[in-house]
């Protein structure tokens, strides 16, 4: 048995095609929603994925700002920044890449973002609000996750899921939004003693663990949906996840590839919760004038 290829690309562009319409009836409406992005240094990848949101963001009618600040920049100089773009009614989501250079404290960056423009979903109000089942922009790498679950027919409910990694942006989050579509979660990382034991169990496992080809075929149930998260470099150079691919597919009912899984999910996630963000200010606009 090989698995099916889940096409996150394919997936991502219906979903964006979908976005690109409500943008368009804003638009008649006389609102364009604006997604704003700092990025601080020059890190190449940093560079590349800003590059890829702001092409996407402008392919969907969004206005793109993008403000560029040196290395150098003082952490007083990047709030005061974040503080400008929370004022301003044109910008409906800001995201600040990271990482951030070592001397800029990232938490106190993140905390800064108002939180109706956090379209990143990592503000410690959107994460509560996440946990506890309220409306709040959902992180989008899982968020992203879910909707690849959803329209590929991946049924959630009463399935075991898997993950490994604890990250906050990747693995903690996940975890809660498969809970609230009641699948039973278990979490796994680094330090768990014999992986495979809980690994071969998921019905769902979503891998997040940075580390290349980490996942093989002796983790994997026969028929279990694999989703790879990761992004890595093999001992080629070659693009790689964390789940070695040609493996664990022959044991896969479903299966990510690395890239074109995960990734352009992530970036179809920031564009629909700067699009929601963008509809509540309409909607609050509206009522504000009647």
């Amino acid at each position: 048995m090989t698995g099916k290829l889940i096409d996150g690309k394919a997936i991502g562009q219906e979903i964006r095609e979908e976005i690109k319409q409500r943008v368009d009836s804003l638009k008649e409406k006389g609102m364009q929603p604006g997604l704003a992005v700092i990025l601080v240094g020059d890190n190449q990848a940093s560079r590349t994925y800003v590059r890829n949101k702001e092409k996407s963001s402008i392919e969907a009618g969004m206005k793109s700002v993008l403000i560029e600040l040196p290395e150098t920049v003082s952490e007083e100089d990047l709030l005061a920044q974040v503080a400008e773009l929370n004022k301003d009614d044109s910008i409906h989501g800001i995201l600040v890449q990271l990482p951030l250079p070592k001397h800029i404290d990232e938490d106190l960056v993140i905390q800064a973002i108002d939180p109706d423009k956090d379209v990143d979903g990592f503000h410690p109000i959107n994460v509560g609000k996440m946990i506890i089942g309220q409306r709040a922009y959902l992180s989008c790498t899982p968020y992203g996750i879910i909707k690849l679950l959803e329209r590929t027919g991946t049924e959630i409910r009463g399935k075991h899921a898997v993950i490994v990694g604890r990250s906050n942006i990747v693995g903690k989050p996940m975890g809660q939004l498969l809970l609230q579509r009641d699948a039973t979660v278990t979490y796994c990382h680094s330090k768990t003693e014999n992986l495979a034991e809980f690994t071969k169990q998921a019905d769902i496992l979503i891998v997040a663990i940075g580390r290349a080809k980490f996942i093989t075929a002796e983790h994997v149930k026969d028929g279990a949906v694999v989703i790879d998260v990761g992004m890595n470099r093999d001992e080629n150079g070659k693009l790689c996840g964390d789940v070695e691919f040609e493996t664990a597919k022959e044991k896969a009912s479903a299966i990510t590839p690395v890239p074109g899984g995960v990734g352009p999910m992530t970036i179809t996630m920031l564009l629909k919760n700067t699009l929601q963000s963008a509809e509540k200010a309409c909607a609050e606009g509206t009522s504000a004038h009647e």
